[in-house]
C-alpha cells in the first residue's frame, strides 16, 4: 500500500511540474510532493535528506552558472555580443539563425546544456531585438533544442552524463570515440529539422546597420570568467572531478570581482538569479529517492539484463527510445537518476550509450523534458516571451524523433 501511495504522489507531483496548474512555479509542485511523502511517513527524514544530498553537485553547478549569467546580463555583455552577431549576419535572417546555432553548439559543449539555457537565451533575445526581428521565436527555439542536442559531445556538456556513468566515467578520448559521431548526427539533424520548420519566418530582411555598444570593464571581467569556467570544467572532466564545486567557485568569484570593481550593490545580481530552480531540483531528488524504495531500480535492472541476454542490439534500441520518451513524462533529471542506477555494473557499453543519448536528447520532445528546457522557459519569461506547450510538442515530435533515430543508429557505425 505504501508503494502505491508513493507512486501516486510522485506521479501527481511530476505531472504538476510539467503542466504547471494555475501557472504556479514548478518548484512549488516538486517541493510539495517531497513534503507530502515525508509528512505521511512514506519516506523517513533520513531518506529524504539522502535524496537532497544526492543533488549537492547539481546545486553548486547551477548556482555558479546562474550567477555567471546574471552578472554578465547586468554588465550588458549579452547586448555587446548580440550586436556583433547581428552585424556579422549582414541582414540575412538565415545567416543569423546559423550563427546563433553554432554559438549554441559551442556553449553547450564547453559550458553544459544548462548554461546554454541560462547564458545564451538572454543573448539571443538581445540579438533579435537589435536586428528588429518581427518574430523572435525561431531564434529562441535554438537555445532549447541545441541545449539537448549537443549535450553529449563531452562529459561536461550535461550533468546527466555524470549521473549515468557515476564513478565509471570513461576517459575523455574514449568518450569521444563513443559519442562524437552520434553528437554530429544529433546536431546536424536537429539543425536541418529546426531550420525546415522555421523556414517561413526566416525570409524577412533584418537590420544590418548595428551600432556596437562599448563593453564595460565589468562585462570584460564577466566574459573572462565564463572563459575560465569553461577551461576549468574541461580540466575537471579530464581528471574525473565533479563539476559542481569548481563551477560554483568560479561563478561566485567572477560575480564578486565584477561587483567590487564596479562598486555595485550585490543585491541586484542576487535578486536576478532564478533561485527557485534549486528547490525544484531538490524536490525531484527526494521523489526519486522515494521511488527507489518501491524496488523500481531493481525491477528495471532485472528486465534490462534479461533482454540484453537475448539481444544487445534490440535492447539498446528499445532502451534508448523508451528512456527518451520517459524523460518527457517524468523529466530527464529523475529519469537520468533512475537510469544511472539501472545501468551501473555489467551492462554492455552499447546499451549504456543508447540510454545516455535517450536521457540527453529525448527531452527535446516537450518543454519540460529537461532541466535545461525549464531553465530556458524561465529565461524566456524574463524576456517577456512565452512558448505554448502544444507548439513546442508539435515541433519536438518531428525534430527530436529524427535526431534521436540518427544518433542511435550511428552507434552501429563505430
Amino acid at each position: 500500500m505504501n508503494h502505491l501511495s508513493i507512486w501516486i504522489i510522485s506521479f501527481l507531483a511530476i505531472a504538476c511540474v510539467i503542466v504547471r496548474p494555475f501557472k504556479i512555479t514548478e518548484a512549488i509542485w516538486a517541493v510539495s510532493g517531497a513534503v507530502i511523502l515525508l509528512a505521511f511517513g512514506l519516506i523517513s527524514i533520513a531518506e529524504g535528506w539522502a535524496g537532497i544530498s544526492n543533488g549537492t553537485d547539481v546545486y553548486m553547478f547551477l548556482t555558479g552558472m546562474m550567477l555567471l549569467a546574471e552578472t554578465a546580463r547586468e554588465e550588458k555583455l549579452f547586448d555587446w555580443l548580440a550586436a556583433h552577431a547581428t552585424r556579422m549576419a549582414k541582414g540575412s535572417a538565415n545567416r543569423l539563425f546559423l550563427l546563433i546555432y553554432m554559438v549554441g553548439v559551442i556553449v553547450t559543449t564547453f559550458l553544459s546544456n544548462d548554461a546554454t539555457a541560462v547564458v545564451l537565451t538572454p543573448a539571443v533575445a538581445a540579438a533579435v531585438k537589435a536586428a528588429k526581428v518581427k518574430n523572435p521565436l525561431p531564434y529562441l527555439l535554438i537555445c532549447a533544442f541545441i541545449a539537448n542536442a549537443a549535450s553529449f559531445v563531452l562529459p561536461i556538456s550535461n550533468p546527466a552524463n555524470l549521473v549515468i556513468y557515476g564513478s565509471h566515467m570513461p576517459a575523455l578520448l574514449l568518450w569521444l570515440q563513443h559519442y562524437i559521431l552520434p553528437s554530429v548526427f544529433a546536431i546536424v539533424a536537429t539543425y536541418v529539422m529546426l531550420r525546415f520548420t522555421q523556414r517561413k519566418d526566416l525570409k524577412e530582411k533584418i537590420e544590418s546597420d548595428i551600432s556596437i555598444p562599448k563593453l564595460s570593464q565589468g562585462g570584460s571581467t564577466a566574459m573572462i570568467g565564463i572563459g575560465i569556467t569553461a577551461i576549468i570544467l574541461l580540466i575537471a572532466s579530464a581528471f574525473n572531478v565533479q563539476l559542481g564545486l569548481p563551477t560554483a567557485i568560479t561563478g561566485i568569484l567572477t560575480s564578486a570581482i565584477v561587483i567590487i570593481r564596479a562598486k555595485k550593490n550585490p543585491i541586484a545580481v542576487i535578486k536576478g538569479v532564478s533561485w527557485a530552480v534549486l528547490p525544484l531540483v531538490a524536490g525531484l531528488f527526494v521523489i526519486v529517492e522515494a521511488l527507489n524504495k518501491t524496488g523500481l531500480v531493481q525491477t528495471l535492472t532485472n528486465v534490462l539484463h534479461e533482454h540484453a541476454s537475448h539481444s544487445v542490439a534490440a535492447t539498446a534500441w528499445s532502451s534508448g527510445l523508451i528512456v527518451a520518451f520517459a524523460c518527457n513524462v517524468m523529466n530527464n533529471l529523475p529519469v537520468g537518476l533512475i537510469a544511472g542506477n539501472v545501468v551501473q555494473g555489467q551492462v554492455p557499453e552499447l546499451i549504456k550509450s543508447a540510454v545516455l543519448i535517450g536521457v540527453d536528447l529525448g527531452p527535446n520532445l516537450s518543454i519540460t523534458g529537461s532541466l535545461a528546457t525549464i531553465l530556458w522557459l524561465v529565461a524566456l519569461r524574463r524576456e517577456g516571451q512565452t512558448v505554448n506547450a502544444w507548439t513546442f510538442l508539435k515541433l519536438g515530435c518531428l525534430i527530436m524523433t529524427v535526431a534521436l533515430l540518427f544518433a542511435l543508429g550511428s552507434l552501429w557505425i563505430l
